[in-house]
């Protein structure tokens, strides 16, 4: 209940002294001087002396001094005298003497009584009564009496609370505009998952509302203003506001707050909000501070602010828990920490726990705890079921997993897709899948999709190695260079290829010499023929040998034509062996009949 009920009355009406904002010794001699001058008033007689008198009283918290005030004028029909009795009364714990004083207040027309009366008859139950009372006292106009009778209403469910709550809102009730905002806010998200237009509409006057709320001290409004703005991107003033509602109190505001400022670069103040948030029991605020520690290998400090957080009820506490024990090695720690996450509906933590059973072995135990992770959203863990069927051949399963992860924006599981499609002769879809998953950075998928839109190519027109052809670079010879520069041998191997078909001999050198280098038989196959075009056998002859050893037959038979032309016959026939044992099938053939020949002629 307010400790002077009639006060906005009084200020309107002039009868009350308005603080001036200046030097508070000032100001305490003037409210001395008019408390003599009106109770002189008063004491000579004058009834509206008595009243403002006894309202003074009653704001400094002198109940005895106020009370024959108030009871003078109120007996002279002043009804902001009643009004401040009922309020002294109902200080003194006195309810019903004082709901008495109200209704005669609120009979002779106060806006402020009928306000109290209202609230004094929904206390006891009585709601009927309660909502004639909060009407009479909305209907005047009263900011208190419209939110009270909103309240009443939404609590009945009653379509008319939309209208008093907005109506408390527009007279400055900053609880009131905070409570339109939220459920402005709520339908904006319901218009906005329908596809509406109308819920851009609600999102921008519900940020109007949480303005004006936060303008006037609500720390929530400030908060959720806070929200808006750092999603919008305006990051200045959003810290603003969550500084704003933190100093007020506010712990969510406080992480948020910090959160800002670690995206800043400044771990510092973000440690000390985070802290600040985390010891009034914000549980996201100390799971940063445990992410945070864990960084800094302070890993007693970050568990517990992870077991901080897991007692503030935030179940990432326990999920954080289970990847700090994991990386430590300690398995059966993890465990234990998922399983109770998990078991809380932690859907990461479902998943996690599924790939420790699955390292250990237990395939069977790890099924389900990926079936709960998938079925509660976690993408990862469709994934996972997918290499889990896969694993035991179960194609057609593997496949819906992967699919649906997939569909997620899963950039392997597209991949895998897009294979499988290409192995159903599903050409149309396999590319659709295979464009997402090179979008999303897979290099083999880039490198597929390449070869799909390289086979529907016409073919290039033939020329010599080294002559200048200008071509403009196609679709595929651009994701070919895509899985190229991510390290896809492949690629890279394929990329030198169509370099060389350009007459660019240098750029085809360099992708064949960076596939090499990464382990490409193919690639030192390729680099040792440009080499040899270009007048460099010895140097040829290394990749060839590299090439060989990796079990590419084309190289070593390379090798065994270099050898018997240097006249050394007994390494030419040794390399030939090799490229016999290797093939292919024609490579083995040539390979035969230089190594027969060789023989020969070492035996003559």
């Amino acid at each position: 209940m307010d400790v002077m009920g009639d006060k906005a009355t009084l200020y309107e009406t002039g009868r009350f002294v308005q603080p001036s904002g200046r030097d508070g010794a000032v100001e305490g001699a003037e409210e001395a001087a008019e408390e003599v001058r009106q109770r002189l008033a008063a004491e000579a007689g004058d009834v509206e002396a008595m009243s403002v008198l006894g309202a003074m009283l009653l704001r400094r918290g002198d109940l005895d001094g106020a009370e024959p005030q108030l009871r003078a004028a109120t007996a002279a029909g002043d009804r902001a005298a009643a009004n401040n009795l009922g309020v002294l009364l109902h200080q003194r714990g006195y309810a019903d003497e004082a709901a008495g004083w109200w209704r005669i207040a609120a009979v002779a027309g106060s806006a402020a009584a009928a306000h109290a009366l209202g609230r004094h008859h929904r206390e006891r139950g009585d709601e009927p009564a309660a909502e004639y009372w909060l009407r009479q006292s909305a209907e005047q106009g009263h900011a208190l009496g419209a939110y009270a009778l909103a309240d009443l209403l939404e609590h009945r469910g009653d379509a008319g609370a939309d209208r008093w709550m907005r109506a408390a809102a527009e007279r400055g009730h900053r609880e009131a505009a905070y409570r339109l905002a939220r459920a402005l806010d709520r339908q904006a998200t319901d218009e906005g998952d329908d596809g509406a237009d109308n819920g851009v509409a609600q999102a921008a006057e519900a940020e109007q509302w949480y303005r004006q709320a936060a303008a006037r001290g609500h720390q929530r409004a400030a908060l959720y203003l806070g929200a808006i703005l750092e999603k919008r991107g305006e990051l200045k003033e959003a810290g603003r506001w969550y500084l704003t509602s933190a100093k007020d109190g506010e712990a969510r505001a406080a992480c948020a707050l910090g959160f800002l400022l670690r995206d800043a670069g400044d771990t510092e103040s973000a440690a000390v909000w985070w802290l600040r948030a985390a010891q009034d029991g914000d549980g996201n605020a100390a799971n940063a501070l445990g992410a945070l520690h864990a960084e800094r290998g302070e890993t007693q400090t970050a568990e517990r602010w992870y077991r901080a957080a897991m007692d503030a009820g935030d179940v990432n506490g326990a999920y954080n828990l289970g990847l700090l024990c994991a990386e430590q090695g300690r398995t059966a720690q993890a465990e234990q920490w998922y399983r109770r996450a998990a078991y809380a509906g932690h859907r990461e933590a479902a998943n996690a726990l599924a790939i420790l059973l699955l390292q250990v072995g237990d395939a069977t135990g790890a099924e389900p705890w990926f079936s709960k992770a998938a079925e509660a959203g976690s993408v990862d863990a469709a994934f996972n079921l997918g290499i889990l069927f896969a694993g035991r051949g179960e194609e057609a399963v593997a496949l819906r997993w992967y699919e649906r992860a997939a569909a997620a924006g899963h950039t392997e599981a597209a991949l895998q897709v897009g294979i499988a499609r290409l192995w159903d002769g599903d050409e149309p879809e396999a590319e659709r899948h295979l464009r997402c998953a090179a979008g999303g950075g897979s290099a083999e998928a880039a490198y597929r999709l390449a070869t799909v839109l390289d086979a529907r190519r016409p073919p290039a027109p033939a020329h010599e190695l080294g002559e200048s052809v200008h071509l403009t670079k196609s679709e595929c010879e651009e994701w070919y260079e895509r899985a190229a520069s991510q390290g896809h041998r492949r690629a890279q191997v394929r990329v030198g290829m169509l370099a060389a078909a350009r007459g660019d001999v240098v750029e085809a050198a360099r992708w064949y010499r960076e596939a090499a280098e990464a382990g490409s038989r193919n690639g030192a196959f390729n680099l040792g023929l440009l080499l040899a075009r270009e007048g460099s056998e010895p140097e040829a002859a290394v990749w060839w040998t590299r090439a060989a050893d990796a079990g590419h037959g084309r190289a070593a038979l390379r090798l065994a034509l270099v050898y018997a032309r240097r006249g050394e016959l007994a390494e030419g026939q040794r390399w030939a062996d090799r490229a016999v044992s290797l093939g292919p099938g024609e490579v083995a053939e040539r390979a035969a009949r230089l190594r027969d020949a060789l023989r020969e002629e070492l035996s003559a």
